[in-house]
C-alpha cells in the first residue's frame, strides 16, 4: 500500500532508509570504535536482540509504502552479518525499493561481492582513511591492510558493484597527509572518492573541532595539485558536495556536515541494529519498533508509529552544534551506522 510522502517540521521528505545489520565490527577505528571502550568486555547485543532477516524486511516494506525507495546496509560492519546475501535478496524484491546499498570498510568484501551482486545489491561505499600501511593500520588499530581493502574494491568492480564509492575521514594530525595520495589512487577510475569531515557522532571518540579539516581546506589542497569544477546536486538530499578534475580524470566529493551542515535536506532514517528508530545520525534516543514487532503489533500499528516519528521530526543537530551540544549524549555510530 504506497501512501502520500511523509513530510516532517521542516518539510523534509523521508526517501532513505538506513539499516544497521550489526553493532560488531571488525576495526577499531578511533574516530568510531576505540579499542579502550570497545575491548574484551564490551557487550554487544545478543543474537535474539538484532532483528531478524524477516523483521527487518517487514519493516522495510512498511518505509517503502511511506515514501522510501533506497535502503542502506551498514553497522557495525554489515559483512560480518551471516548470510547478508540472504537479506539482500528479500529487501531488493520489496516493492518500491529501486535501490539497495551497503557501507563496509571492505576487508570482507572480496570474498563476498559476487554473492551479493547475484542477490540483488546494486552498489557499495567501502570505507578506507589512508593508502599508507602505517597510517591505516594505526587507524584501524585491527592490523588489517589497505591492500587488502584496495582488493575488495577492485572485485566488487569486477562483479558490478557500482558506482563504488570510498569514504576517507579526515582527521588533522593524525590522516590529513594522505588527502592527494588517496586522491591520486583513484584518479582515471570509476571510483567516486568522496572526503567527510571529522565528526562527533557518538561519545566515545573523544572529538575535538581542531581536528576537522573543513571540506574548503581539502578541495584547496586537491585544487593546488589538480584543476577541479563543482557539479550540480544529482537530487535533493545529496550529501556530498561534487567535483569533476578538469582534465577528465573523474569525480570526488566532500561532506561538509561539520563547517556546511545539509539537515535541511537529510531525507533519511535510521534503524538500529535492535529495532530502534533514529532520525538522526546525533540522536540520543530511538523510538522502539522491535517490542510491536515481536508483539502482536500491526502493520497498521508500526505504520502509524513510523508516520508519526517522522512527522513530528524537528531535529538538525549539526546546524545547532555547539561545545556543549557536541558532548551531550549520543547513539554510538556502531549501533546505527554511518
Amino acid at each position: 500500500m504506497k501512501l502520500l510522502p511523509l513530510i516532517d517540521q521542516f518539510n523534509r521528505p523521508l526517501h532513505d532508509l538506513r539499516i544497521s545489520v550489526t553493532d560488531r565490527c571488525n576495526f577499531r577505528c578511533r574516530y568510531c570504535m576505540p579499542r579502550e571502550v570497545f575491548g574484551p568486555q564490551y557487550h554487544y547485543l545478543r543474537q535474539q536482540e538484532l532483528l531478524t532477516f524477516e523483521e527487518i524486511t517487514r519493516i522495510a516494506s512498511l518505509f517503502s509504502g511511506l515514501g522510501v525507495t533506497k535502503i542502506r546496509l551498514t553497522g557495525g560492519e554489515p559483512l560480518l552479518r551471516r548470510d547478508l546475501d540472504v537479506l539482500v535478496h528479500m529487501l531488493s524484491s520489496v516493492s518500491g525499493i529501486v535501490d539497495v546499498a551497503m557501507t563496509t570498510n571492505g576487508a570482507l568484501l572480496a570474498a563476498q561481492a559476487d554473492a551479493l551482486r547475484k542477490a540483488g545489491l546494486n552498489r557499495v561505499t567501502v570505507s578506507l582513511d589512508a593508502i599508507d600501511e602505517v597510517i591505516f593500520q594505526q587507524m584501524n588499530d585491527a592490523e588489517f591492510s589497505a591492500a587488502r581493502v584496495l582488493q575488495g574494491i577492485n572485485t566488487a568492480a569486477k562483479f558490478g558493484l557500482s558506482p563504488i564509492k570510498v569514504n576517507m575521514v579526515v582527521q588533522r594530525g593524525v590522516n590529513d597527509c594522505e588527502v592527494l595520495a588517496l586522491a591520486e589512487q583513484f584518479r582515471h577510475t570509476p571510483v567516486v572518492l568522496r572526503f567527510i569531515e571529522y565528526m562527533d557522532v557518538g561519545n566515545t571518540n573523544n572529538w575535538k573541532l581542531p581536528e576537522v579539516v573543513p571540506s574548503a581546506e581539502i578541495v584547496e589542497i586537491i585544487s593546488q595539485r589538480w584543476a577541479l569544477e563543482p557539479v550540480q546536486p544529482r537530487y535533493f538530499g545529496e550529501v556530498a558536495s561534487r567535483y569533476t578534475y578538469k582534465d577528465g580524470a573523474g569525480e570526488i566529493g566532500v561532506i561538509s556536515s561539520v563547517t556546511a551542515p545539509f539537515c535541511g535536506s537529510c531525507t533519511r532514517a535510521r534503524l538500529s541494529s535492535d529495532g530502534k528508530l533514529f532520525t538522526c545520525l546525533f540522536g540520543s534516543d530511538g523510538v522502539d519498533l522491535r517490542t510491536l514487532v515481536r508483539g502482536d503489533g500491526t502493520d497498521d500499528d508500526l505504520r502509524s508509529l513510523i508516520s508519526s516519528v517522522w512527522t513530528r521530526r524537528s531535529d538538525k543537530y549539526s546546524e545547532t552544534r555547539s561545545a556543549e551540544g557536541s558532548s551531550q549524549k549520543k547513539v554510538e555510530m556502531s549501533r546505527i551506522g554511518g
